[in-house]
Formats: structure tokens, sequence, C-alpha cells
């Protein structure tokens, strides 16, 4: 089972390094509700030491569908297609997906999904509690003058 790689860290930052969307394949868990072996699946929480949000990488093979329909408690997923294509369903609702799409789901909205193409669907999902986004994008951000070391690198 591959692990992730620890780039650097310090009390304000993790970074990590997954490797390719390749390399997404070699990671496995085991689910800690069905006690099964998951392959192509990796969280990111623990090795990013993230307190905000769960994001996920999964690797769905060919002609397969996740397999189980879920919902969350308090928090509100958003999956990102990075590759593939296939079906993506919502309570009764069911619509198509490929790379580039992006689906945000409630927490109570019963979903999963399923991947209908030749090759390996790729998708990221977040996890965050719902409504816990008070300020955001710009709004959030504050410039900071400080000596930046990228110039050197360019």
């Amino acid at each position: 089972m591959k692990q992730t790689e620890k780039i650097a860290e310090n009390k304000n930052y993790t970074a990590i390094n997954i490797g390719s969307l390749e390399d997404l394949k070699s990671y496995s868990l085991i689910h800690p509700k069905t006690g099964l072996e998951v392959n192509g699946k990796l969280f990111l929480k623990e090795p990013t030491k993230a307190t905000g949000t769960e994001i996920s990488f999964t690797t769905l093979p060919p002609k397969t569908e996740l397999g189980y329909f879920h919902i969350h408690n308090k928090d509100e997923e958003t999956y990102i297609i990075i590759k593939g294509l296939g079906y993506y369903q919502v309570d009764n609702d069911c619509f198509p997906i490929r790379a580039g799409s992006v689906i945000r789901v409630a927490p109570e909205g019963v979903r999963s999904l399923c991947n209908t193409s030749e090759e390996d669907m790729v998708y990221i999902c977040i996890q965050a509690k719902i409504d816990s986004l008070e300020e955001y994008t710009t709004n959030d951000g504050k410039r900071i003058e400080c000596n930046s070391k990228l110039k050197d690198f360019l």
C-alpha cells in the first residue's frame, strides 16, 4: 500500500506529495464502516492535518459503480471529476458527468456514481460542514508584505 510523502511542515502548514494520477490506484484503506478494503482511495485529512475539510481522491475502475449510496449528518460534499465519464445520482435524479464536472451535494442528498467509460475515473471529493464558510475567497484574505523567496526559483 502506497504512503503519502511529507514534503515540508511547520506550525502553519503541512505539504505532502501523493504522486501522479496513476499512483492513486496504489493507495488503499480499510473502510471503517464495512471493514472491506477499498483500492484507489486516499483521504487527506490526517496526512495534511486538516481541521476544516476532508479531501479525498478516488479512482473508480472502468464500467463500475461506487457500490453504495450514502448521506452525511452535517457535511456537504463537492465532487470534482478529473478523468473519465459516467453518471451521478442524487436522490432520484441521475445525470451525466465527465472530466470537468463539479457536483455539490447537501448532507441529506442520497448520492452515488458510476464510471461508464473504458478508462479509470478519477475524482476529488471535498467534504466540509454545511454553512460553515463565513468568509471566503478575497473577503477572507489580507495582503501581507513579506520577503518572497519565490523569485529565486524563476
